[in-house]
């Protein structure tokens, strides 16, 4: 078993590094390997709604110049998400929100039953709100979200400060051993055993 983990931080070994780094290491001594890849400080697009990834089923964006398609490429092998943001004014950092909803639009099969969790770092205040913006489209993907004992925040505002919150790093910890509890129930026979779904009946306000 494999968990993906989007570092959705410019900066490389910040804040946000160190939080999912400590998820990373719990994974691991659960014998659950881990791959932290950071989105760096490269322009990634916005989703233009032109719908192309779907009426010509591509499994992929249509825009190819960003690191979007590769990411979700390697959800082919990752069975469960992590994704790690700064807060900025209350909100997750806009490349990684951009990232997310262009992945799951384009390449949702890809992601739909895997466990998933969303990670958020702030100097100060903003992290629930940011937080519970990231699992919003986990939850319309059908992803398992994992829990923790507090809420997936953690506090730093200069680079390595997350490591003094030893709570943070505790919540961390937790979760990731919550992640691990959860990827074991479901491979317990060998093979994802994933709940049956109905299909899916759409309805708009208006008609």
């Amino acid at each position: 078993m494999k968990v993906l983990l989007i570092n959705g931080s410019p900066r490389r070994k910040g804040n946000t590094f160190l939080a999912l780094s400590e998820a990373a290491k719990t994974l691991e001594k659960n014998g659950i390997e881990t791959e932290i890849v950071q989105i760096g400080v490269n322009p990634i697009r916005g989703c233009i709604a032109c719908g192309q990834c779907v009426t010509k089923q591509l499994g992929r964006c249509v825009f190819d110049d960003d690191i979007c398609n590769r990411i979700s490429e390697k959800m082919d092998t990752a069975d469960a998400l992590i994704v790690g943001s700064p807060v900025y004014y209350g909100q997750p950092n806009g490349s990684v929100l951009s990232l997310v909803q262009r992945m799951f639009f384009s390449a949702g099969a890809k992601v739909v039953n895997k466990p998933a969790a969303a990670v958020c770092v702030c100097r100060r205040g903003g992290a629930t709100a940011a937080y519970q913006t990231m699992n919003m489209p986990f939850q319309m993907m059908n992803m398992p979200v994992v829990t923790s004992q507090y809420w997936n925040i953690v506090y730093g505002r200069e680079e390595g400060q997350a490591a003094l919150d030893t709570e943070g790093m505790q919540t961390m910890r937790t979760m990731a051993n919550n992640m691990a509890w959860m990827l074991k129930k479901i491979h317990a026979n060998g093979q994802p055993d994933y709940p049956e779904r109905e299909p899916w009946q759409p309805m708009h306000f208006i008609r």
